[in-house]
């Protein structure tokens, strides 16, 4: 069974209703990234973080998964396919796929802040005074800027494993992630979907210039 890779960024979940986050004044939902996504942010006010992604889990919980979530889930059925996603929303497992490596946390998931292994599934609003078993405050399961990729060994080693690569709705242009497509085997057959793909078409590239939801329907009838 040939190995289909999929990277997915924020492109992927925007036909969900989801925002992309970042603005073109490289504002998240009006704040400084770093004052939202970093452990200084953090430290300097907490209840902004908590409140920041309070209202990012209430927008995720009121969003499906879309065609495009569907469809890559149906690819299990012919390929081993793996999802290496830079989102941290739910919407791949909710749209059947079962192999999901999240790079950058999960938006339904805390930790705490003194054992970043201990995780625990979260729904609701997440406040100071919320603390685990041990008396140690939690914290959003997400990745910050300035903090390590605790999955990006794991997905280098996935990615050195693909026949197939496919990237949706990421410029490919955040590092680690995007160091990814490099560590696929040579001359494997690499498709890029995104509506304003920052690529050209080269050797074992196929763009296809559209949004997620019609570029992995074109993907699969490609692959037919």
């Amino acid at each position: 069974m040939k190995h289909i890779v999929v990277l997915t960024g924020a492109g992927m979940s925007a036909e969900s209703g989801l925002k992309t986050f970042r603005d073109a004044n490289g504002l998240w939902e009006g704040h400084n990234v770093m004052d939202v996504a970093s452990p200084e942010g953090f430290e300097a006010n907490p209840e902004l973080v908590f409140d920041f992604y309070n209202q990012r889990r209430k927008q995720l919980l009121t969003v499906k998964p879309n065609a495009a979530h569907f469809d890559l889930a149906t690819l299990e059925n012919d390929y081993k396919t793996t999802i290496i996603t830079q989102n941290v929303d739910d919407l791949h497992e909710r749209g059947g796929s079962s192999n999901i490596i999240h790079l950058h946390g999960e938006l339904l998931k805390v930790r705490s802040i003194v054992n970043e292994a201990h995780v625990k599934s979260w729904t609701t609003d997440l406040n100071l005074g919320d603390l685990d078993e041990n008396g140690h405050q939690l914290r959003p399961h997400i990745v910050w800027f300035g903090e390590a990729v605790p999955m990006i060994d794991k997905a280098v080693e996935i990615c050195n494993t693909a026949d197939i690569l496919l990237i949706i709705g990421t410029s490919m242009q955040v590092y680690p992630a995007a160091s990814l497509m490099h560590y696929v085997p040579e001359n494997t057959p690499t498709y890029f979907i995104d509506p304003n793909p920052a690529v050209s078409n080269s050797k074992n590239l196929t763009v296809i210039e559209d949004n997620a939801t019609t570029g992995v329907r074109k993907f699969i009838n490609l692959l037919k």
